[in-house]
């Protein structure tokens, strides 16, 4: 690799079911590209071979009373390997990376939602990212009803999807206390909205970075 070769951003863009992540994030990786960048959009759980197989587990509604510990595990075993068989060599290459989800949904589904303690997750956080972090986290925010109707439009549901709206509250709350406590590196965007006038919002935060 060469020695002046720049470090590529790191984009993660969350939220519970039904706030548009994927629809955003193809946008995302659009408009990056236009402007020149190589870019990699990715997802989690899943993104290589081996975590795309644990994705398969987690979401299996036929694995619903899979213990939370286990869940936990399984996200970073997936989160592992991704790292580092697709994040970690596309930001050494200077591509820019847009995931689908990442460790913030961790915090928000296994602590928020399975009532896990947050230092259990940041001991597996340490261990399987080091230092490495989003330089921006970009939050769709939107009302579990909302979101939930959403998401049964478009697919049968799949494990978490089959959780009670409690759950998704407490995911919701988990995302926006986290949001709240880092402003500088999370943005929250109402999702609620019009598609164009939200992806209007992603895009301008994206400028921002360049």
């Amino acid at each position: 690799m060469p020695g002046n070769k720049k470090r590529g951003r790191f984009i993660t863009v969350e939220g519970i079911e039904g706030a548009g992540k994927s629809s955003h994030i193809a946008a995302m990786g659009a408009y990056l590209e236009a402007r020149g960048l190589t870019v990699r959009v990715t997802r989690e759980p899943g993104g290589a071979p081996v975590s795309e197989a644990l994705r398969e587990l987690l979401l299996d509604p036929g694995n619903l009373g899979m213990d939370a510990d286990t869940e936990l595990l399984l996200v970073f075993a997936a989160r592992a390997e991704h790292l580092a068989k697709v994040i970690c060599p596309s930001l050494k290459a200077g591509e820019w990376v847009l995931c689908d989800r990442f460790t913030d949904a961790t915090y928000a589904y296994q602590g928020g939602g399975r009532g896990i303690e947050p230092a259990r997750i940041a001991a597996l956080e340490e261990w399987v990212q080091g230092s490495l972090r989003p330089d921006l986290v970009i939050l769709l925010d939107i009302e579990p009803e909302a979101g939930l109707a959403r998401a049964a439009s478009r697919s049968d549901k799949d494990r978490f999807e089959q959780e009670d709206v409690a759950f998704f509250h407490r995911v919701r709350n988990s995302y926006l206390a986290r949001a709240r406590a880092a402003p500088k590196r999370y943005r929250i965007i109402d999702s609620s909205g019009e598609q164009a006038s939200v992806r209007e919002q992603i895009l301008a935060m994206l400028e921002s970075l360049q």
